[in-house]
């Protein structure tokens, strides 16, 4: 029997006052997978994330977790159920130390009694070993790809099941963009479950499972990666060619 999505929106709205931002969203990520949004600026793609995480309420539709309706539950609940968000603008404290941004990270799990984040921080440090050389420095110091760096180590101190990631190349050099987005992808094979909000749509589409295309708050496509990117209207609009040239899956 295969087993039910780790998170499942069904028919999400969201409005901002009497304007409706999200509308009708039909949304599902598979427990291990990458599931990438992609769309133009505006389409509601952030508005997603914040609803999905419970930092905006929903005027309609349903969000459920790992088989529990979490719709109506607060951001801090949901992550303890295992639900983390790393937001466009990463949010550290840039007066503290890489390793006290780190450490804050796992503050709910340390607040239930828990113990062994010691390890979980050598585990981070293990995965990027450039927060290791810069334990000690404000995280304010950090170029801004060892910025997202540490904003998604933060995330995984949380153990969190699904992670989602808000536009995590904004702002970076290419090669640093590569960097970041095969850190993601070596994220699924921990089982970690993603869900990628992303500009560069082909090279998310390059780690992804499966994709939506998100335009003027309300699902316009959706498949596999491999179909998405292949796909001549998502050709057309997203990855700026004008013929179907085929995207192989990494």
């Amino acid at each position: 029997m295969k087993a039910p999505p780790l998170l499942q929106a069904t028919d999400l709205r969201v409005a901002y006052g009497k304007i409706e931002a999200l509308y009708g969203v039909n949304l599902q990520v598979e427990p291990g997978s990458i599931v990438s949004v992609i769309g133009p600026n505006g389409a509601g793609k952030t508005t997603l994330l914040a609803a999905l995480m419970g930092v905006l309420p929903l005027s309609g539709g349903r969000v459920e977790f790992a088989g529990r309706d979490v719709s109506k539950l607060s951001v801090e609940v949901r992550v303890a159920q295992g639900l983390s968000l790393v937001p466009e603008r990463r949010e550290l404290f840039g007066e503290l130390s890489v390793e006290d941004n780190l450490r804050l990270g796992a503050f709910a799990r340390l607040r239930r009694g828990e113990r062994n984040a010691a390890g979980d921080l050598e585990s981070i440090y293990a995965r990027f070993p450039r927060l290791k050389d810069r334990r000690r420095q404000f995280a304010a110091t950090l170029s801004g790809g060892e910025r997202q760096m540490l904003a998604i180590g933060r995330a995984l101190m949380a153990r969190p099941k699904l992670l989602m990631l808000d536009e995590p190349s904004l702002g970076l050099a290419p090669l640093i963009t590569r960097e970041i987005l095969h850190i993601v992808a070596e994220l699924r094979d921990t089982g970690v479950a993603i869900l990628l909000i992303e500009q560069n749509a082909r090279a998310a589409l390059q780690i992804s499972d499966l994709g939506y295309v998100l335009e003027t708050g309300e699902v316009a496509l959706q498949g596999s990666a491999t179909e998405l990117a292949n796909d001549p209207r998502v050709i057309e609009s997203y990855l700026g060619l004008r013929s179907a040239t085929p995207v192989a899956q990494t």
